[in-house]
């Protein structure tokens, strides 16, 4: 076990007074619905993009830090990107840990963002960057450490910047996860995966309408049935290379079991959500994956499949809260079988989005 989960864990469980001055946030439970009753997800404040452009930060090592919390899917996929491309040094991560009103919490034990500005919330640097902020930081969130201010808190971007911009600071031999002539049908299936499966979890979760809640699930369904067969004859997303698509597609189908499925299950009834073992090859792709770099121990932990040095698991802290899962060591047991997908290959086509020449009437700018 790690030391960074044994200081995660020591946080995690441990009671910090509240700050003596006012922090100013709306409540997490910010309402985020459409009039029918759907869950519509807010807009990240801060779009920034990294490159060479007008507005744009440059890619320099050692000048950013990743706030994120490991228990955030949008963190996990930043996460996971970072390790395949050998970024850690690059882009140093301090996680966040312990959300309440006042919002996240940063670790004092894992980096020098709080020893450097003296403060252990994340909306303090939201609050540097804008003046009277009143919102609600968010993870992941890129800072400059030098001036303290919030560079980029969009998740939709900041893997693929990870990808091409920082292209020079990347470890020998790692993966295009961005390569330039799949990059339209990319950006596509991405939106796709975002839309539909990542954010899909949380259109029934957070659905006011019964009727929006069951939309949603459905939709999510049939898109892992379309992925299942697309599997079939590939062994990634786009053939036999491993791009952005796939950590996008990870980031649900690893928490999906222990986090979001049980939610589901107790909203709309067990025998009426699937289960992620009932898509065959989707399953065993992903367990390909979990056993190619997808996950470290940290994640484990936060992922409820690998206890703290305690002997405890973080189960309850997620959607799965008072809820009872199977047993974690035989999930990750599961986890480890060997998928047997080494020989599949397949080709990069597909009759997704974008497919028929569609995606040269969209950019990504």
């Amino acid at each position: 076990m790690s030391t960074v989960v044994t200081d995660l864990e020591t946080e995690l469980n441990t009671e910090h007074p509240e700050p003596a001055e006012t922090t100013a946030s709306f409540p997490e439970t910010n309402t985020e619905q459409t009039p029918d009753g759907a869950f519509r997800r807010q807009r990240n404040l801060f779009p920034v993009r990294f490159g060479d452009g007008p507005g744009q930060y440059p890619a320099e090592p050692g000048r950013y830090r990743l706030l994120g919390s490991v228990s955030c899917g949008w963190c996990r996929r930043q996460l996971i990107a970072i390790r395949l491309l050998g970024l850690e040094e690059a882009l140093p991560f301090v996680p966040l840990y312990g959300r309440d009103g006042a919002g996240w919490r940063i670790s004092e034990t894992q980096g020098d963002v709080v020893q450097k500005w003296g403060s252990d919330r994340l909306n303090s640097f939201y609050e540097r960057t804008i003046p009277g902020f009143t919102g609600r930081g968010t993870s992941p969130t890129i800072i400059d450490i030098e001036t303290g201010k919030v560079v980029t808190n969009s998740y939709h971007t900041i893997d693929l910047d990870l990808a091409s911009v920082w292209k020079p600071f990347h470890r020998a031999g790692a993966p295009d996860l961005y390569p330039e002539e799949l990059r339209p049908e990319i950006n596509l299936l991405n939106q796709q995966i975002f839309d539909d499966v990542n954010n899909g979890t949380y259109k029934v979760i957070f659905a006011t309408n019964p009727q929006a809640a069951r939309a949603a699930l459905g939709i999510f369904e049939a898109r892992l049935a379309d992925y299942d067969f697309r599997l079939d004859s590939r062994r990634y997303l786009f053939g036999d290379r491993i791009t952005d698509s796939d950590i996008r597609l990870f980031q649900t189908l690893s928490s999906f079991e222990r986090s979001y499925r049980p939610r589901l299950a107790d909203i709309l009834g067990d025998g009426n959500v699937k289960h992620l073992q009932d898509f065959g090859n989707l399953w065993d792709y992903a367990r390909d994956l979990f056993q190619h770099g997808f996950v470290d121990d940290r994640e484990l932990y936060f992922l409820d499949l690998l206890p703290g040095p305690s002997g405890e698991y973080v189960q309850g802290l997620g959607f799965a809260e008072g809820l009872e899962l199977p047993d974690a060591a035989e999930a990750l047991a599961a986890w480890q079988q060997p998928s047997g997908r080494e020989d599949l290959a397949g080709s990069p086509l597909y009759s997704g989005p974008g497919s028929g020449g569609s995606f040269e009437l969209w950019s990504l700018s």
